[in-house]
Formats: C-alpha cells, structure tokens, sequence
C-alpha cells in the first residue's frame, strides 16, 4: 500500500526516490484538476496501490508508465483500476496550454477495470468538450467514449444506462454548493455522451422503450434548467430534433419552468414516437430457403412480410414453371405439415420461417426435382453460361453491399456475447454469413449439375473471371466464396475438366488464391484487403473468428470488474466494420446491373448436401 505523498508524485510523474516535503510544481489547469481529483478521492477514503514490476520493494529507478496503477476502492472492495499512459499532444495544443517542446507529451490514465458505474463516471470525467476537440486529449476521450458505447450490452442493461445517466445528470454534490459553471459542465459532459450515443447506435436503439421514456425524462430535466443555464437551448433544440418535434408554443422568458410541463405531456409516443416495429419490419430483408428436393432449395431474397403467393410466384419464375400448378407447404419439426394459403406469411415475428418450405406439384403431391431431365440441365447451363461476368459480379456485390451497409457495428458484440438470446440484433450480420456459404454452394452445384465436358470447363473459366471481378470490386466476402467453392473437394477433384482450362486461367486462378492461403495468420489477404480503398466487404467467417479469438482468450471480468481492456479490442474490430462502410471520397461500391442477372442471382440454387454433391461428382468423372 502506497503512502498518501507517494500516491501524489506518481499522480505527477515524480520520481520514486523523491522523499516526503519535497515540492510539486503544478503547472497547468490539468495538473491542478488532478490534485483535485486526488483530494476529492481522499476524502471519500480511497487510497492508491501501485502494480510493481520488479517485486513489492521500492526501487531508486523511475517506474514506466505502465508500471504505475491507479486503484479506486470503494467500500474496501476495488471499484476502478487505470493505468498510465503517454499521449502525443499536438503542437499547437501544447504552446496554447504555455508549453514547449518539453510538453508535448502529457500523461492520461486509461481504463484497466472497473465497475459499471465507475467507468461511467470516469468516462464523463475524461470527456472533453467543444474546446478541447481535435486535440490527441479529445479524440483520445471520443475513443474512450466509443469503446464504451459499442461495448456496453457486455456489462449493463440499456434501460441501467439510461437510469445512470439521468442520475449524473441530475446529481448535486452532498457538502458543498457546486460552482454553476461545473454544473453546467457536468450536464453537457453528460448530453455529449447522449449524442454520442444517439448517434451511434439510433438504429438499434429506435425501438426499445427504455431509450423513449428515457429522452422524454432527460428533455424535461433540461427544458427545467434552461433558465439557470441557457447555454442549453442548443440541447433542447437537439432533442426536439430527435423527436421531430414542431414547438407548439411561445417560450415565456419571465417563467420559462411554466411551460416545461406542458410541452412534455405533449412528447406523446403515439404522436411523436419512433417509427413503429411493424414499419421497421417491412422494410427488412431475408433470405429465404424453398427446397425443391430433399437436398437442395433455391436461395431467395425476399422482405420479411412476403406473403406465400408472392414467394411461390418468384419461386416458379426462377423455375420456368406455371406457378398455378405449384403449391407452397411448411413441414414443421415435429412432422406435420401445412399448406401454406396465399395469403398466409410466411415468416413469425422472430423473422424465421415458419417452418421448412417445400415447393409441390398440386397434381403429384411430391417434392419435385426440376434438374432429372438432361434437357432441362442442358438449358439451366446454357443460361449461366450466357451472362456477363462482370455484370454477374456486380449484382452480387450489389446484393452484399445492400446488406453489410446495413449492419450495424455493434451486431459483432451481439454475436459474439450473445447471439442466441438477441439473434434479432444481429440479422444483417446473419445473412452475409448465409450468403457467403450459399454463393459458395452454388459455384459448386453449378458445376456438378453441367453434364457435359467442355460447357463445365467454360463454366469453370467464367467463375474464375467472376472471382476476379468481385476483387476488383472490393468485395472480399463473395471473392472467397466462389474460390472456396472451386477450391471444394468434389470440384477439385473433377481432373479431367481441370486439365482442359488453359493456363492462362490456371495461373489467374493461382493467383487469387494465394490471396486466400490461411498461412502467417491470412497474412496475404490482410495485406491485400489493407491496401483497398474504403468503402469495401471484408471476409466475415475471418472476422468473426479475430473476435472469437479475443473473446476465448481473455476474460470478460476480473473480479467482478469489467475487464475493459478486451472490450477495447472487441471496440477495434467493431470500429474496422465502420471503416470499411464510410465513402469519404466517393469511391461508391454499388453498380448497375441488368435486370436479368439480378433476378438470377438473387434467387440461386443451392444443393447443400455434401454427400449428394460427392455422388454427382464420381458421376461426372468416376474414381479411376
């Protein structure tokens, strides 16, 4: 246990072997707001532990930063652990502050562990304002600030968030009258992190409740203190922005607490609300599965209201069969099965199916197979064959691109802490998975389901040229896909179809897939995907397993702390999603695309049984 004199120099970078009445020079506001912060700690009975590397003894040599800790105790129990970094101040932020050269760097404590509510705290402590933007403090504490947001489903409720914040919003100090120009500071830290927070994550907050009743409550609280302090009025106007509110009256400047009431019985939810859930849903997006046998179905993007007559009548069409003739059924797992009306939805309000979908022949009454005649395998070929492969490309970046500039950031930490109990947070995320194995699985059924040599070796060629577009247009999700599913065992193994593709193409095909050798770690992919220009799609199967990584290696508490270090590397990767979806410079990703490329892969035929594609393969060329 550290001394009180001992704790203060390495508070200030003092020296260890510094003994006690030395003199401590304090030479900025910041260093006078850490005294401060020392003494208020004091007082509340906090004391200061210091992490030794070299044993508990005291040492004459100088300690490095990350050797020194700063442990809050509350209650005898540690409440927040911070250690002690060195940050690169600009400049120009230090000749303002009325340093030199010398001062160019600045000590800041960044968070180990801690409690919820003491990192909060810290957090709105650390936040810096308008002033202090654009300096390496500030984007430093946006960083904190960040890491936070995008972790905190981790450690706490929404509903415990909004209820702390609304705490430190309204908080007053116990002994003395706090200083108004504190006051007021303390409110904005707390509405800066509410933006902040508003901003980040609106879309997946807009239907939880807890965030309504929340900004309704907070906009009262701040509409009551407008008066003491109108440095506020941008806030108010800020959520009535939020709300989208129009100001049905005239501010009384004599009592402006008169009218607080009634303007906040006006923030109806009816009126004034978040869009509703059911709007939200229809503009979602699925895909959806129709089996057309046992083993394989037809992959199609539909919205998550489809009815069952609008899913059969694009079923039929990719099929080249009357949709008159064909009905849709639901086999439920316990066995059953239901014949789904036209009418009927076919997705719950969990956004899954209803159950397995099977498409029928109404006279048969059986699964049917539209791929056992020759001719009709001749005819799906020839189709393939005839399309543009760069028009093929852009149409399924298009179709991924839709989806991943959906997906919000934050789905990575609902994935991996908890994607069986949020699944509904994670959609997006979900579909770029299923997508990547389906367009995987189609490159495959494709070429198995070619019956004749040389059409199969073309085929081969076009994928080969598909993959190399998809590259070329910064969709790396697509791109593994199709080489993975050249590179599949029953493909591969197809040698006297490979040994007919010219060299030219072998060696293109070498080529790209050194990009997705796996040795050093992906090291050639991370290096290739690096020197891409944003926005792009990464490989999400990679990316997901970087977090896993992360997640399996580290413990998410310590102690019943927060581990915070492995939430800030899970807020890295979340970050990395966020960069690949900005376009600051107008480098768009999205293309047009004919009409009828787009109706053929959006809906595509997969066989996803790999015994079945094992059979058709030694069909095509039996084992020697």
């Amino acid at each position: 246990m550290m001394s009180w004199d001992c704790g203060l120099k390495y508070m200030f970078s003092m020296s260890p072997a510094m003994q006690q009445g030395s003199k401590c020079i304090l030479h900025d506001k910041e260093d006078v707001s850490r005294l401060e912060l020392v003494q208020r700690l004091a007082k509340d009975g906090c004391r200061f532990l210091q992490n030794h590397s070299k044993g508990p003894e005291m040492t004459t040599e100088p300690q490095s930063d990350e050797a020194v800790c700063l442990c809050v105790r509350e209650r005898g129990h540690d409440a927040l652990v911070l250690r002690r970094v060195l940050s690169d101040q600009s400049a120009q932020s230090a000749w303002s502050k009325g340093g030199g050269r010398e001062k160019a760097r600045t000590r800041r404590y960044m968070v180990v562990s801690g409690t919820p509510e003491k990192i909060l705290e810290h957090l709105l402590n650390d936040t810096t304002l308008e002033d202090d933007r654009g300096t390496t403090r500030g984007k430093e504490s946006d960083m904190l600030l960040d890491d936070f947001l995008l972790t905190y489903p981790v450690f706490m409720s929404t509903s415990d968030l909004c209820q702390a914040l609304l705490g430190h919003y309204c908080s007053k100090p116990h002994r003395v009258k706090e200083d108004p120009k504190e006051a007021l500071e303390r409110k904005q830290k707390v509405l800066h992190l509410v933006w902040h927070w508003m901003s980040l994550c609106k879309d997946v907050l807009r239907e939880e409740e807890h965030v309504k009743v929340f900004l309704k409550s907070l906009y009262r609280y701040v509409f009551d203190d407008l008066y003491e302090h109108p440095a506020l009025e941008k806030d108010v106007m800020e959520l009535q922005k939020l709300y989208q509110l129009r100001r049905r009256h005239t501010l009384d400047h004599d009592s402006p607490h008169r009218n607080s009431r009634a303007l906040f019985h006006q923030l109806s939810l009816k009126e004034y609300g978040l869009r509703s859930r059911s709007t939200q849903r229809e503009n979602k997006e699925v895909l959806c599965r129709v089996y057309v046998t046992m083993d394989s179905y037809l992959s199609a993007k539909v919205r998550s209201e489809v009815m069952a007559q609008e899913l059969l009548q694009a079923v039929a069409e990719r099929m080249d069969v009357p949709a008159s003739k064909m009905i849709l059924v639901a086999i439920t797992y316990p066995g059953g099965r239901l014949l789904l009306q036209p009418q009927d939805k076919v997705f719950s309000n969990s956004l899954r199916p209803v159950g397995r979908l099977h498409i029928y022949k109404k006279d048969l009454g059986e699964v049917m197979n539209p791929f056992t005649d020759n001719s009709e395998m001749q005819q799906r070929t020839a189709r393939m064959l005839n399309l543009n492969t760069w028009d093929v490309a852009v149409a399924l970046t298009n179709f991924d691109w839709t989806i991943f500039n959906s997906m919000h950031e934050q789905e990575l930490v609902y994935f991996t802490f908890s994607r069986h109990v949020c699944s509904s947070h994670t959609m997006p995320l979900e579909l770029l998975l299923q997508r990547c194995n389906e367009v995987q699985l189609w490159v495959m059924t494709e070429v198995l389901l070619c019956p004749t040599l040389c059409k199969r070796v073309q085929l081969i060629k076009k994928f080969i040229k598909i993959a190399a577009h998809c590259k070329a247009q910064r969709n790396l999700n697509n791109f593994f896909a199709i080489i993975m599913g050249l590179n599949a065992a029953a493909v591969s193994r197809l040698s006297q179809t490979w040994e007919k593709v010219s060299g030219k193409f072998k060696k293109l095909f070498s080529e790209l897939e050194t990009i997705t050798d796996p040795s050093l770690n992906h090291k050639a992919y991370r290096d290739s995907f690096k020197k891409m220009k944003s926005p792009k799609i990464p490989f999400l199967p990679l990316l997901l397993k970087d977090i896993t990584f992360i997640h399996e290696g580290n413990k998410t508490f310590h102690d019943n702390l927060v581990n915070f270090e492995k939430l800030h590397m899970i807020a890295d990767m979340a970050r990395f999603v966020r960069e690949c979806q900005q376009d600051h410079v107008g480098n768009g990703i999205a293309q047009k695309s004919s009409s009828e490329v787009r109706a053929y892969t959006d809906c595509l035929h997969v066989i996803d049984n790999q015994q079945t594609l094992f059979e058709l393969s030694h069909r095509l060329e039996p084992r020697a």
